[in-house]
Parts: C-alpha cells; sequence; structure tokens
C-alpha cells in the first residue's frame, strides 16, 4: 500500500458503475430520464459492484461541465441525494468542465487519504444533448442548440486574460497536432493517416462496448456504403475534415450519461466484493487557453508529479487512458507521459499496437470520439475502464495482458490537467 502524499491513509476503489452514453431524448432505453435518475443508476451499480447499501457511505461528490446550463440546476448533489437513499447525507457538487469526472475522484480520495470519511461515492454526469423544456417538468427536454449554449461567447470570456478553447476554425484543437507533425516531419498525408487510423481502432473497440454511444464498426459502415474498406470511407467526403488535421469523427459526439466510483482506504478495501484496485497518486496543472501549448505544458506538469509522488516509472504502465475528445490527444498525451516513445507513437499507431488488442493500448473502451463525451461523466466512464481492464473483466475488448498499472491523462475546459496512476491492490497478507 502506498500512502498519498502528505495523507495518512492509502486509497482504493471497490465499485464502478455507470449508465450508457447516449442521447436520452431519442433513445427508448432511457427516454425521459432526469440528469438525478441518471447519476442515482450509476451510483447505485455502483454500490451493488461493491457490495453495499446507500446508508454505508459517509459521503458523496458529484461533477457537471454546467448544471445551470443543461438542467437548471444550481445545486443538483441536493436531488441525487434523495434518489440515492442517502437524504440528510453531506455532498458537494462541484464543474471543472470536462476535467470533472477526473478531479472527482482526486476530491474522493483526498477525502479519505485525509480520515475525514471511510467510504465515499464519487461521479459525473451530464445530459449535454438536451435542456428543460421550459415549460413542463424537467424530464421533459429539447434539443439542445449552439444559440442555447453560446449566446455571446464575448460575454463568457473576458479577452485580457483567456481565449476560448476552439474558436470558429477549430485552430487550439490543431495546436499540439501541428507542432508535433512540424517536429516530426510529418507529411499531411501521415497525419491524416494517423489520425484515421486511431478512429478506426476506436469504433472497434467501441463496437465491442454496450454501453458506448457509437456501436456501428467502420468496417460494417463501409460495407454497407459500398467501399472496398473502412479507410477509404474515413478520407472520404463521409467524413469531412473540420479543421487543419481533424476530421468529423476526430471529434468526440457530445453524449448524455453518468458513472460512479467508490472508494475507502486501502487496509479495508479486500473485505469488499471485487478486487480493489489502489489510487497511487493524481497530478494536477491548470493552464488557460490563452497560453500557448497548454494541452502539452500541463500534461507534463501532472504527469511528472504524479511519477515523483508514486514512485512509478513511465515503463511500468501497462495501460494508458486518455482524455480525447479531439483525437491526436491520443496520442500526443501518451508520448508526453512516456507511454509510448517520443517522436514515435505515430508508428505505433499504424502498426496497430494502440489498439485495444495491441501491445501499448490506449482507449480500449473506444476513447472519447467512439465511446461518447458526456463532459462531466467523461472522466469517471474512463476510471471505469481502467478498473474493469485491471479486473479482466471487460469481456472481448480485455487486453492482451492483464493491466498492474494503469495511467489516466484527464482534460478539459482549456485550464485542467489529471493524471492519476492506478494499481491493483495487494491483500495485508501479500
Amino acid at each position: 500500500m502506498v500512502k498519498m502524499n502528505r495523507f495518512s491513509r492509502s486509497v482504493s476503489i471497490i465499485g464502478i458503475g455507470s449508465t450508457p452514453f447516449m442521447n436520452t431524448i431519442d433513445d427508448p432505453r432511457y427516454q425521459g430520464y432526469t440528469d438525478s435518475e441518471l447519476f442515482a443508476i450509476a451510483s447505485l451499480r455502483a454500490m451493488e459492484d461493491a457490495g453495499i447499501e446507500p446508508r454505508d457511505v459517509d459521503f458523496f461528490y458529484h461533477g457537471s461541465a454546467n448544471p445551470r446550463m443543461f438542467n437548471a440546476c444550481v445545486t443538483p448533489n441536493m436531488q441525487y441525494a434523495e434518489w440515492l437513499g442517502m437524504r440528510g447525507k453531506a455532498s458537494v457538487h462541484h464543474s471543472e468542465a470536462c476535467c470533472s469526472g477526473y478531479v472527482a475522484l482526486e476530491q474522493a480520495v483526498e477525502d479519505v487519504a485525509s480520515g475525514a470519511h471511510d467510504i465515499v461515492l464519487t461521479g459525473g454526469s451530464e445530459l449535454a444533448l438536451g435542456v428543460p423544456d421550459g415549460t413542463k417538468p424537467a424530464h421533459f427536454r429539447k434539443p439542445c442548440t449552439l444559440d442555447i449554449i453560446i449566446p455571446d461567447l464575448d460575454n463568457i470570456y473576458e479577452r485580457n486574460y483567456s481565449r476560448f478553447l476552439g474558436g470558429p476554425s477549430g485552430v487550439n484543437f490543431d495546436d499540439w497536432m501541428d507542432l508535433y507533425v512540424r517536429e516530426n516531419d510529418l507529411t499531411a498525408e501521415q497525419a491524416d493517416e494517423v489520425l484515421n487510423t486511431m478512429s478506426y481502432h476506436g469504433r472497434r473497440a467501441a463496437s465491442l462496448n454496450p454501453l458506448a454511444y457509437f456501436q456501428e464498426s467502420f468496417d460494417d459502415i463501409a460495407k454497407r456504403l459500398g467501399f472496398d474498406n473502412p479507410m477509404d470511407y474515413l478520407k472520404s467526403a463521409h467524413n469531412p475534415k473540420v479543421s487543419q488535421y481533424l476530421r468529423v469523427y476526430s471529434n468526440a459526439p457530445t453524449s448524455d450519461g453518468a458513472s460512479a466510483v467508490i472508494v475507502c482506504p486501502t487496509e479495508m478495501a479486500h473485505q469488499f466484493k471485487q478486487t480493489p484496485v489502489e489510487v497511487l497518486g493524481v497530478g494536477s496543472s491548470s493552464l488557460d487557453a490563452i497560453n500557448p501549448h497548454l494541452e502539452k505544458r500541463i500534461t507534463a506538469e501532472a504527469a511528472r508529479q504524479v511519477y515523483e509522488i508514486t514512485g512509478v516509472k513511465p515503463e511500468e504502465l501497462d495501460l494508458f487512458l486518455c482524455n480525447d475528445f479531439f483525437l491526436s490527444s491520443q496520442l500526443l498525451a501518451a508520448e508526453e507521459v512516456g507511454y509510448l516513445p517520443k517522436g514515435e507513437g505515430w508508428k505505433y499507431v499504424l502498426d496497430g499496437r494502440t489498439a485495444y488488442d495491441g501491445d501499448r493500448p490506449i482507449n480500449p473502451h473506444g476513447g472519447r470520439c467512439a465511446f461518447g463525451h458526456a463532459m462531466g461523466a467523461s472522466g469517471v466512464a474512463d476510471i471505469y475502464e481502467a478498473v474493469l481492464q485491471m479486473r479482466g473483466q471487460a469481456g472481448v475488448r480485455q487486453v492482451k495482458k492483464l493491466p498492474k498499472t494503469t495511467m489516466i491523462r484527464g482534460f478539459g475546459g482549456s485550464q485542467n490537467a489529471r493524471a492519476i496512476i492506478l494499481r491493483t491492490a495487494q491483500s495485508a497478507q501479500e
């Protein structure tokens, strides 16, 4: 057991739960469900996974990118407590954009490590494809459009100190990829081949994942539309470029969904149903979008911190998960943290080595661009997948080597990064 830096106790994950990532407006399985109900489903599944009841949970955290916008609620944790059977128990809601789910784990781990509580539930949820109708109860929703989300960017961003991450051309999304292409002398054709190959393998994994937003593989789509192979389809007008490097399938589909995990002190973790997964450490960094190469810089700093805290070396990592809501992040972050060799990762991609069935797997659940992106829930969905893989419970998409040590790199909102290292917990007798 590893004691968290500055804290008194090691902490492990004992339960995981998730809903599918989907569109609740159109999905008959969850049509009419509210945000509170989705988070309750994920949380109760995590409790069932651990073998505990709501009464056993001491405290819970909830993350969401923007509950006021999507759900007309400022403190949704109060509503969740009712659905979870935890009325009167203390809780906290927080929002760190698309990094919310990774911060959710960080907060819960620090809580338990400090000795404040023993069993803590944490997670995230987002109904991002719709907004309340405004004239009916909350479960009646209408599609969310850009005029609702971003009525006036100049009123949202303080131009003296910040700038919007995307912009009309997605220029900031291409920032790190453009640097990588120039540093490694890649041609435009090679860069396109690398990104399309990542799309292909991400969709392969997602098509095997019942929780993923996209269920049809590119092989099947290409065949259905009369293409000779899936790469021809991915380079066609069906997948046009939306920036210098990124195509339509290089960007994550906005989704609805919820995920949750439960943590406790490692010393008591083996009394529950599942093999516990220890949280060795969390590295953190923040930087605004006004800074050049912000994602590269905060990824490097968060990774530096977590390696220093844990003593883990990059070569010890068996699995890497990355918030790649623009696809290039998958490759770039993997190199930045040392999971892939600097300047060589693109070759690993083309050789299929980063696919779920390769020897250096990345995002075996499909990644944001195929699994879906439910903003505040996405980080917890990555943790869910990491734990599932480390237990050997991922079924047909189980990676070849049972992972003992996993890194999760979270990023979101053009300011926050987290680098989390997980390791299969040893029992006290080992």
